[in-house]
């Protein structure tokens, strides 16, 4: 078992191709996609996904929604959330296997780089076992520059999401950006140069809490101990179909655990351990021994392909998918606010007419690089005089006007009178509430 020895115990996993592991490599090569290019594609002017912190705005496909819009925030946690109750209650810790950025670069950059630097796993083990010898300490050094390249880079596309990928490569983005990109570096080489299995065994909460996630008929990585037992050698066994104790479901893991042992928090379930006994049981006319299943499948109960679990957890997901796009439909891509300038009331002009100053705020939350026009209006003060500065927004602008109201003294009954103010453009209208102070009852005293 893996943990913190004073020794480090290391774990050589022997590389192995074949379904599984074909499958995971395409996953891959679309996260990678996902990460190295959605920063680059401009969209509405803006990189298709862009997480700009300092003024709290995020741009994504072309739609910029800021500080306002936390309900698509919440929705989108929800998802998340539910998401993986949903899948993890279906196919056991799929995230982990396939798509966990940990699994992901250390299979995709740091194990191809040991294969092609030391060698397979015998060869890395015999180096490693002996004492520092010039081949070994280039090798080493070779192997842990080509490391920290690695998590310049991944970190460099991480920090991209955050600061731009073009300012960030060109040496433009902020000292803070580089300052994150120089932490996410050396934390990501720290992980590939050392710690690797023991963030999933000991740091990761997602094994400790699968279980309450994950029921009888959930698929999980199992071994077939009523096919595969006794285990043996030889001939015999191998006519037998059972498992023939070659160690290979062993040697692949990078977990460093035995599955015929049994379920363990510590198998991040990457079917490594399926390919290679499918590589040993095929040839000799057999199903493999190790392979997807469940825990009612191998008691041999029937397993239900619809459970009360997936039936709510696929409902809310729905639920809350559907409330995103309807959302999203209906959005109008900018925000108004109305406030009373501060320290004031009202005023009754020489005319007799009652005066109110307000502070009127428009953000064009658009993409378009043109300019926007939005034209103000008021609905429930009859007879009332606007006076109000033209508004034409770019994009991403906030613009802050004075709008004075006045209200002539036949129209007032009422100490204070609610109405809205109307914002037009051709995006859509907002239509925001206020209140005018008239002072009614001071005015008939």
């Amino acid at each position: 078992m893996l943990g913190f020895q004073k020794t480090r115990e290391w774990v050589y996993p022997q590389s192995i191709q074949r379904r599984f592991m074909t499958i995971r490599r395409w996953t891959f090569a679309a996260l990678h996609l996902f990460l190295f290019a959605v920063p680059w594609i401009p969209v509405g002017g803006h990189p298709a996904l862009l997480v700009d912190i300092p003024h709290r705005r995020l741009f994504l496909l072309g739609q910029s929604f800021t500080a306002t819009d936390t309900l698509f925030l919440l929705l989108f946690l929800l998802f998340l959330a539910f998401a993986l109750f949903f899948f993890t209650a279906v196919f056991g810790r799929v995230w982990c296997g396939y798509a966990c950025p940990q699994t992901v670069f250390l299979e995709s950059w740091i194990r191809p780089l040991e294969l092609w630097i030391e060698g397979d796993r015998s060869q890395r083990r015999r180096r490693d076992a002996g004492g520092w010898t010039f081949d070994r300490l280039w090798r080493k050094l070779a192997k842990w520059s080509a490391f920290l390249a690695v998590s310049v880079l991944l970190a460099g596309a991480m920090v991209s999401i955050f600061s731009g990928a073009r300012p960030l490569w060109t040496g433009q983005a902020s000292p803070t950006a580089y300052g994150f990109m120089a932490v996410l570096s050396l934390l990501w080489f720290i992980d590939f140069f050392w710690f690797r299995e023991q963030f999933c065994n000991y740091l990761c909460p997602y094994a400790r809490f699968q279980s309450a996630l994950t029921d009888d008929e959930s698929l999980l990585i199992s071994y077939d101990v009523e096919r595969g037992e006794p285990r043996g050698r030889g001939k015999a066994a191998a006519e037998a179909g059972n498992c023939i104790s070659c160690n290979k479901c062993v040697v692949v893991c990078p977990q460093g655990i035995d599955i015929r042992d049994g379920f363990q928090l510590e198998c991040i379930q990457c079917a490594r351990c399926v390919d290679a006994c499918t590589s040993v049981m095929e040839p000799l006319g057999h199903e493999t021994l190790v392979r997807y299943s469940s825990q009612a499948a191998d008691e041999g109960r029937t397993v239900r392909r619809i459970r009360p679990r997936m039936v709510v957890y696929g409902g809310l997901l729905t639920a809350i998918l559907a409330s995103t796009v309807v959302l999203l439909l209906t959005r109008v891509p900018f925000e108004v606010s109305v406030n009373r300038v501060p320290g004031s009331s009202f005023v009754v002009d020489a005319d007799g007419w009652t005066r109110n100053t307000y502070l009127l705020k428009v953000t064009n939350n658009g993409t378009a690089e043109v300019p926007v026009d939005y034209e103000v209006a008021l609905e429930g003060l009859t007879g009332a005089d606007v006076t109000v500065e033209s508004i034409e927004l770019l994009p991403t602008e906030t613009q802050t006007v004075p709008m004075i109201i006045r209200l002539p003294a036949e129209a007032i009954d009422a100490r204070s009178v609610p109405f809205d103010v109307r914002i037009t453009s051709p995006q859509g209208e907002v239509l925001v509430a206020a209140t005018f102070l008239t002072g009614a009852s001071d005015a008939n005293r």
